[in-house]
This record gives structure tokens, sequence and C-alpha cells, in this order.
């Protein structure tokens, strides 16, 4: 079974980078008042607004961090890490409440072509599969606008790293997605925006990868955290920044059927 597993961010949904800056910064603002509105633990301090933005902050760059390691840090660790830091009594179900609001007000955008071109897979033969490091937000809240965009038209499983132990660039996601799809490593390719993408599938052993570029206008918090620069090197079979040029560049990585 020939198989495509796909990014999400910057490769099939995008947000421009004003409203990319704007969404990071509601995240952190929500979870400063979540923190804020916790009770203090018997001992603990007083904090400034400040200091549990800081805090909040440093939890929520941490679980970037780690991700990058391959593990997986959710939302609801991020808080909650938060709390014990600055001796809160946080209730993670508060901040997820309020979160899921600001993900459901947050314009998402489908790149233009991402349902022709999972379309054109999808005709061809191919399994698809999609494959997302989900840190800032549950895969839980996205299934449903990933729904109203159309792509459940076309993808076959849905893989969030929220719901796993592990995030790109570990292996085991990729094989995971593999496992769910019926496909193996030598019959699959992967087509992603970012070093996690390239450096998770060759661990994983796929056949090949497509990294596409035609999206990497980032706002300023989402560069500093998701594209530093570094570990850029594991190189592509192919690279592109149309979306319409990744059906022909996937089929001649892995012929269909």
């Amino acid at each position: 079974m020939a198989v495509v597993t796909l990014d999400l961010w910057h490769t099939l949904v995008y947000l421009p980078p004003e409203d990319e800056e704007t969404y990071m910064v509601h995240q952190i603002a929500l979870g400063t008042e979540v923190l804020r509105a916790a009770p203090r633990r018997p001992g603990a301090r007083e904090h400034t607004v400040e200091e549990l933005a800081h805090a909040f902050e440093e939890e929520y760059n941490r679980a970037v961090v780690e991700s990058a390691e391959g593990r997986t840090v959710t939302p609801a660790d991020q808080i909650s890490r938060a709390g014990d830091r600055t001796g809160r009594r946080v209730d993670p179900k508060e901040y997820l409440e309020r979160l899921k609001s600001e993900v459901e007000h947050t314009p998402f955008r489908r790149a233009p072509g991402a349902l022709t071109l999972l379309k054109e897979l999808r005709s061809q033969g191919y399994r698809l599969g999609m494959v997302s490091n989900t840190i800032g937000e549950p895969g839980a809240f996205l299934r449903p606008i990933l729904a109203q965009m159309g792509f459940e038209r076309f993808v076959d499983r849905f893989v969030f790293s929220d719901e796993l132990p592990w995030a790109k660039p570990a292996p085991e996601i990729f094989r995971y997605a593999l496992e769910q799809l019926g496909g193996r490593p030598e019959q699959a390719v992967h087509v992603g925006d970012g070093w996690a993408d390239l450096e998770g599938a060759r661990r994983a052993g796929f056949r090949g990868t497509v990294l596409f570029t035609g999206l990497h206008s980032y706002g300023d918090r989402y560069r500093k955290l998701f594209r530093p620069g570094a570990g850029d090197s594991t190189p592509a079979n192919y690279r592109t920044d149309r979306l319409r040029e990744v059906a022909p560049l996937v089929r001649k990585l892995l012929p269909p059927g």
C-alpha cells in the first residue's frame, strides 16, 4: 500500500504572520489569566502578572524544545507545570475550555491548492495521513475545523502528537501513522515544511521526503520558537514552493500502487 503522510501547519493549514502572532500572544494571555485566578498553595508567595506570564511562556517554550527532542508536552501539561512553578492550584480544564474558544475563533486558513493536492493523491491510489505536532492546542480542537475545511474527505488518518507520547521528529509517531494506514516505511513518502518532518521520516525509514517551502512566512514568535535555524541540515529528496508540484514529486519517489 503506497502511503503519503503530510504535515499540517504551514503545509496544509496556516495563519498569516500577523494573525499567527496574535494567536500566540492570546495563548500566553490565557495561560496568565488562568494562573492569576488559581488559588495559591499554602506558603506560596504572590507573583506579579508579569511573573505569571513569564512562567507560562517559559513552559510553553519548554514544550517546543521537548517536542524537537521527540517528546510530547500537552497544553494541559504546560499550564500544570506553570502552576507548579508559581505555587498555584491550577485546574487544566479551565485553561483548555478557554483555549478551545480561542481556537474556534482563530481564522485558520487552508493552504491554496491543498484539497486539490489531496484529491489528486487519493485518486491515484495513495493512502493519506496527516501527522502534526500539536503543542499550542489539542488535536481534538482542530478536528472539527479540519472537517469544515474539507480535509476529512481525503485524509484517512489524523495523527496528533498531544494524543501520543511522541512528537516529530521521533520516528515512533511516523511508525504509528503507518500502522494506522496499513503501510510500510519503504512504501511511504512524507511532505512537510521543516526539519522535524524530514528528520522524523528519515529516522522512521521512509522512502523519501518532499520539503514544501511555499508558506514559510511566519509570525515573530513562531519563527523564533519553531524555526530557529538549527538542525536544518537533513536533506529532502525534493523541494518545492508550489503545492501543485508535490504530487508529481511524490510519484517520482513512489509510483502509485
